[in-house]
Protein backbone atom coordinates (compact mmCIF):
# COMPACT_ATOMS: atom_id res chain seq x y z
CA UNK A 1 0.00 0.00 0.00
CA UNK A 2 1.36 3.34 0.65
CA UNK A 3 5.02 4.35 1.90
CA UNK A 4 5.28 6.74 5.27
CA UNK A 5 6.21 9.82 2.37
CA UNK A 6 2.50 9.09 0.92
CA UNK A 7 -1.01 9.82 2.42
CA UNK A 8 -4.38 9.90 1.71
CA UNK A 9 -6.36 12.92 3.37
CA UNK A 10 -10.33 14.46 3.21
CA UNK A 11 -9.81 17.78 1.92
CA UNK A 12 -10.30 21.20 3.90
CA UNK A 13 -12.31 23.33 0.63
CA UNK A 14 -11.33 26.51 2.92
CA UNK A 15 -7.51 25.81 3.00
CA UNK A 16 -5.52 27.27 -0.24
CA UNK A 17 -3.16 23.88 -0.29
CA UNK A 18 -5.99 21.74 -0.63
CA UNK A 19 -7.76 24.02 -3.45
CA UNK A 20 -4.38 24.61 -5.46
CA UNK A 21 -3.88 20.55 -5.42
CA UNK A 22 -7.62 19.74 -6.31
CA UNK A 23 -7.32 22.45 -9.36
CA UNK A 24 -4.07 20.83 -10.32
CA UNK A 25 -4.67 17.20 -9.97
CA UNK A 26 -8.52 18.13 -11.79
CA UNK A 27 -5.97 19.62 -14.87
CA UNK A 28 -3.88 16.47 -14.75
CA UNK A 29 -6.82 14.37 -15.63
CA UNK A 30 -8.58 16.47 -17.91
CA UNK A 31 -5.21 16.79 -19.77
CA UNK A 32 -5.26 13.04 -19.84
CA UNK A 33 -6.62 11.14 -23.19
CA UNK A 34 -9.31 9.53 -21.06
CA UNK A 35 -10.22 13.14 -19.81
CA UNK A 36 -10.51 14.84 -22.92
CA UNK A 37 -7.20 15.75 -23.56
CA UNK A 38 -7.36 19.58 -23.04
CA UNK A 39 -6.56 22.59 -19.91
CA UNK A 40 -8.95 23.63 -17.69
CA UNK A 41 -10.59 26.68 -18.80
CA UNK A 42 -9.36 29.42 -16.30
CA UNK A 43 -13.45 30.07 -15.02
CA UNK A 44 -12.91 26.28 -13.83
CA UNK A 45 -9.95 26.90 -12.00
CA UNK A 46 -10.95 29.90 -10.55
CA UNK A 47 -14.35 29.07 -9.62
CA UNK A 48 -14.59 24.60 -8.89
CA UNK A 49 -13.27 24.77 -5.03
CA UNK A 50 -15.76 27.58 -4.61
CA UNK A 51 -19.11 25.78 -6.21
CA UNK A 52 -17.64 22.20 -4.57
CA UNK A 53 -17.92 24.23 -0.94
CA UNK A 54 -21.82 25.19 -2.47
CA UNK A 55 -22.61 21.08 -2.90
CA UNK A 56 -23.87 19.46 0.19
CA UNK A 57 -22.20 15.78 0.28
CA UNK A 58 -18.94 16.25 -1.13
CA UNK A 59 -16.15 14.21 -0.35
CA UNK A 60 -12.47 14.88 -1.74
CA UNK A 61 -9.71 12.41 -0.96
CA UNK A 62 -6.59 13.87 -1.95
CA UNK A 63 -3.28 11.97 -1.87
CA UNK A 64 -0.08 12.98 -1.41
CA UNK A 65 3.47 12.25 -2.16
CA UNK A 66 6.53 13.71 -0.51
CA UNK A 67 3.91 16.56 0.25
CA UNK A 68 3.32 16.70 -3.37
CA UNK A 69 -0.26 16.36 -5.14
CA UNK A 70 -1.09 12.89 -6.15
CA UNK A 71 -4.31 11.58 -6.32
CA UNK A 72 -7.66 12.63 -5.79
CA UNK A 73 -10.99 11.23 -5.77
CA UNK A 74 -14.07 13.72 -5.71
CA UNK A 75 -17.11 11.93 -4.17
CA UNK A 76 -20.83 12.94 -4.16
CA UNK A 77 -23.71 11.88 -1.96
CA UNK A 78 -26.87 9.90 -3.43
CA UNK A 79 -30.01 8.48 -2.89
CA UNK A 80 -30.87 5.05 -4.41
CA UNK A 81 -34.63 4.71 -4.51
CA UNK A 82 -34.48 1.00 -5.49
CA UNK A 83 -33.51 0.61 -1.68
CA UNK A 84 -34.21 3.55 0.07
CA UNK A 85 -30.30 3.98 1.31
CA UNK A 86 -28.03 6.95 0.31
CA UNK A 87 -24.95 6.07 -2.29
CA UNK A 88 -21.48 7.33 -2.74
CA UNK A 89 -20.54 8.36 -5.94
CA UNK A 90 -17.35 8.78 -7.12
CA UNK A 91 -17.09 11.26 -9.40
CA UNK A 92 -13.76 11.52 -10.27
CA UNK A 93 -10.90 9.63 -9.83
CA UNK A 94 -7.24 10.41 -10.51
CA UNK A 95 -3.71 9.58 -10.51
CA UNK A 96 -1.14 11.58 -11.54
CA UNK A 97 0.55 9.93 -14.86
CA UNK A 98 4.32 10.21 -12.59
CA UNK A 99 2.27 8.53 -9.59
CA UNK A 100 0.77 5.75 -10.84
CA UNK A 101 1.64 2.05 -10.22
CA UNK A 102 1.87 2.83 -6.34
CA UNK A 103 -1.46 1.77 -5.11
CA UNK A 104 -2.40 5.04 -4.85
CA UNK A 105 -5.65 4.69 -6.27
CA UNK A 106 -6.45 1.39 -4.54
CA UNK A 107 -6.20 3.62 -1.16
CA UNK A 108 -8.55 6.01 -2.37
CA UNK A 109 -11.14 3.21 -2.90
CA UNK A 110 -10.42 2.33 0.15
CA UNK A 111 -11.01 5.36 1.68
CA UNK A 112 -14.17 6.36 -0.13
CA UNK A 113 -15.59 2.65 0.74
CA UNK A 114 -14.70 3.19 4.70
CA UNK A 115 -16.13 6.82 4.05
CA UNK A 116 -19.31 4.94 2.64
CA UNK A 117 -19.41 2.84 5.19
CA UNK A 118 -19.81 5.35 7.63
CA UNK A 119 -22.38 6.88 5.58
CA UNK A 120 -24.98 4.21 5.93
CA UNK A 121 -24.26 4.05 2.12
CA UNK A 122 -25.82 0.81 0.09
CA UNK A 123 -23.32 1.20 -3.00
CA UNK A 124 -20.50 2.77 -4.29
CA UNK A 125 -20.95 4.01 -7.88
CA UNK A 126 -18.90 5.39 -10.71
CA UNK A 127 -18.61 5.71 -14.47
CA UNK A 128 -16.19 4.94 -16.82
CA UNK A 129 -15.66 5.35 -20.52
CA UNK A 130 -16.14 2.14 -22.98
CA UNK A 131 -12.38 2.59 -23.87
CA UNK A 132 -10.90 2.99 -20.90
CA UNK A 133 -10.23 -0.79 -20.17
CA UNK A 134 -7.19 0.15 -17.81
CA UNK A 135 -9.55 1.55 -15.50
CA UNK A 136 -12.36 -0.52 -16.19
CA UNK A 137 -9.71 -4.01 -14.48
CA UNK A 138 -8.93 -1.78 -12.05
CA UNK A 139 -12.20 -1.26 -10.84
CA UNK A 140 -13.12 -4.81 -11.31
CA UNK A 141 -10.37 -5.89 -9.51
CA UNK A 142 -12.05 -3.48 -6.56
CA UNK A 143 -15.30 -5.28 -6.95
CA UNK A 144 -17.33 -3.20 -9.17
CA UNK A 145 -19.02 -4.29 -11.89
CA UNK A 146 -21.62 -3.02 -15.04
CA UNK A 147 -25.16 -2.26 -12.71
CA UNK A 148 -28.29 -4.55 -14.31
CA UNK A 149 -31.66 -5.62 -12.67
CA UNK A 150 -32.18 -8.20 -14.76
CA UNK A 151 -30.13 -10.01 -17.45
CA UNK A 152 -32.04 -9.98 -19.82
CA UNK A 153 -32.79 -6.26 -20.12
CA UNK A 154 -28.80 -5.69 -20.48
CA UNK A 155 -26.47 -3.80 -18.25
CA UNK A 156 -27.69 0.68 -17.34
CA UNK A 157 -26.06 3.06 -19.90
CA UNK A 158 -24.95 6.65 -18.82
CA UNK A 159 -26.36 9.29 -20.76
CA UNK A 160 -26.08 12.96 -21.15
CA UNK A 161 -27.47 15.51 -22.24
CA UNK A 162 -25.54 18.82 -22.68
CA UNK A 163 -27.67 22.10 -21.86
CA UNK A 164 -26.86 25.64 -23.09
CA UNK A 165 -26.38 28.11 -19.91
CA UNK A 166 -29.09 30.34 -19.40
CA UNK A 167 -28.86 34.08 -20.70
Amino acid sequence: MLSGAEKIIIADLSLPPHAAAIVYLLNEYVRDDMGGGTELIEFMKSNLVAELRKQQGVHVELAFVDGAPAGMAVCFEGFSTFVCKHLLNIHDIIVAEKYRGRGISKSLFAKAEAIATRLGCCKLTLEVLEGNTVAQAAYMARGFAGYELDPKMGKAMFWQKKLEPAT
